[in-house]
């Protein structure tokens, strides 16, 4: 499913317009972007946890050039997945 699709179901169903299904959607996930950026969690009962996790600094080889580089310590988006979401998925 695009964000496209994504914005003609909702307006459909939640009765809305294009434009305030798209606004609706953008503020959810920039939401959901500035909560992740402090480092916080988003609790989605029923759907499942975004979190960020840190990852350390480490140096890695490239098997075909046998090159090293190294990887900067940085912070990732991670999602685990709640019972409903995961009962609907595995029907």
């Amino acid at each position: 499913m695009t964000k496209k699709q994504l914005l003609d179901l909702v307006a459909r169903k939640a009765h809305l317009t294009k434009k305030g299904a798209e606004e609706a959607i953008d503020v959810f996930l920039s939401e959901i972007g500035r909560v992740l950026g402090k480092g916080e969690k988003v609790i989605l009962s029923g759907f499942g946890t975004f979190r960020v996790i840190s990852m350390k600094g480490k140096t890695v080889k490239i098997p075909n050039t046998e090159k090293l580089i190294t990887i900067k310590p940085h912070r990732s988006p991670r999602f685990t997945p709640g019972k409903k979401l995961k009962r609907q998925v595995s029907r």
